[in-house]
């Protein structure tokens, strides 16, 4: 038997060995939990837009969202961002020591750590089908998904000359999606096509369009890929003054809601969450994130006050006149048009788009969940 003072001195020397031992492992993942991609690319449509639409469309009514007051919040300026702020892709970004990702058509400049190639108004579907199907009495710009795809095998060729050069260099790259489908019902339900044709008809094919992207990436060396499913659109100012009823039934009692279009949301989302668990099974090596919208939005809606949010949730900050302070005639950025003082107490920042409060919030809920299936923030295991 060891004396007591040797016994001890050798169990320290374990418990200081072992202390050194966590402390280093502890230190390493930390750092790997706190910065585990390299660059992020990004599709989508005006929720994840950091310039491209202003850079493409240098006149016009639309091109209001390169006026003040956008911006002001953080910018201090317009940045072709459609809200006073950052938006989430801002967030993820700064979460991982990234730059804030540059917008293809605007930013000719090096696109190692990311480039966003998401365009306001983009849509899943091409855009040639709604112009010649009359869904849009206007010329489109060409930045549906197919669009953003190509430019994105234009970057691919600047990063990596062969496939596995290009399967190393995006392993370590985030993917992202936005919630693409939005503008298609919109066109098409404008149009005068009921939900129910449009439940049928398109959601599917929208579905299956983002889930082709989906494989496209995951083909060229993403591991990572994010896709976000469909906002309650039956929250939206723009919804709910376009699609305005007289009939109370056809609200939700409980956020005054147009209860349809929300219905059409959950059944995108439903239908999304099943096509990525298809694509889970495929590729286990993958890792496939579902970001959802509509969860955290229905809570700031519900319970506006808990989350800041201290105006009434379904007003617009900048806009003028109607019920939710917005009209199709005279939009934010628009002469006249003014923005509220405290934009951080709204949910809702132009009608259409969100506040920079806002997208912080539902980051939060996407970095760490419970809002992302799984967190796109890798989970520390020690």
């Amino acid at each position: 038997m060891y004396p007591f003072s040797q016994l001890y001195f050798k169990a320290m020397k374990f418990i200081c060995a072992f202390f050194l031992f966590f402390v280093v492992s502890y230190g390493h993942a930390k750092q790997n939990c706190q910065k585990p991609y390299t660059s992020i690319y990004a599709f989508g449509d005006s929720y994840t837009d950091t310039g491209n639409f202003v850079a493409m469309f240098s006149s016009g009514p639309g091109n209001s969202i390169n006026n003040p007051p956008y911006g002001e919040t953080f910018f201090g300026y317009p940045t072709g961002r459609c809200s006073d702020g950052r938006l989430l892709i801002d967030f993820i970004a700064e979460e991982f020591g990234l730059p804030l990702v540059p917008p293809y058509q605007a930013d000719p400049g090096n696109f190692v750590q990311g480039a966003n190639f998401a365009v306001a108004g983009a849509t899943a579907i091409n855009v040639e089908f709604f112009e010649q199907n009359n869904f849009v009495s206007f010329p489109l710009l060409r930045n549906s998904l197919n669009y953003q795809l190509q430019w994105f095998d234009e970057v691919k060729t600047s990063l990596c000359n062969c496939t596995d050069e290009c399967k190393g260099f995006f392993s370590t790259s985030l993917f992202t999606f936005g919630e693409f489908g939005a503008n298609d019902y919109s066109f098409i339900l404008q149009s005068g096509k009921s939900i129910e044709e449009v439940k049928n008809t398109y959601v599917p094919q929208v579905i299956q369009l983002i889930s082709n992207a989906i494989e496209k990436v995951i083909g060229d060396g993403a591991i990572t890929v994010a896709a976000a499913g469909q906002l309650p659109t039956g929250c939206v100012p723009l919804f709910l003054t376009l699609f305005a009823s007289s009939n109370k039934l056809d609200y939700e009692a409980d956020t005054g809601c147009l209860k349809a279009y929300n219905d059409l949301a959950t059944y995108h989302n439903l239908l999304l969450v099943k096509e990525l668990g298809r694509l889970r099974g495929k590729y286990p090596h993958a890792n496939i994130i579902y970001t959802n919208y509509y969860d955290p939005v229905i809570k700031i809606v519900k319970n506006p006050d808990h989350f800041g949010f201290i105006n009434t949730p379904l007003q617009t900050c900048c806009g003028k006149d109607g019920p939710y302070n917005w009209n199709a005639t005279e939009i934010c950025g628009m002469p006249g048009v003014s923005a509220c003082q405290t934009p951080s107490t709204y949910l809702h920042w132009d009608g259409v788009h969100l506040t920079e409060a806002a997208y912080r919030y539902i980051s939060t809920t996407w970095l760490n969940g419970p809002h992302a299936i799984p967190p796109i923030k890798p989970q520390c295991k020690y």
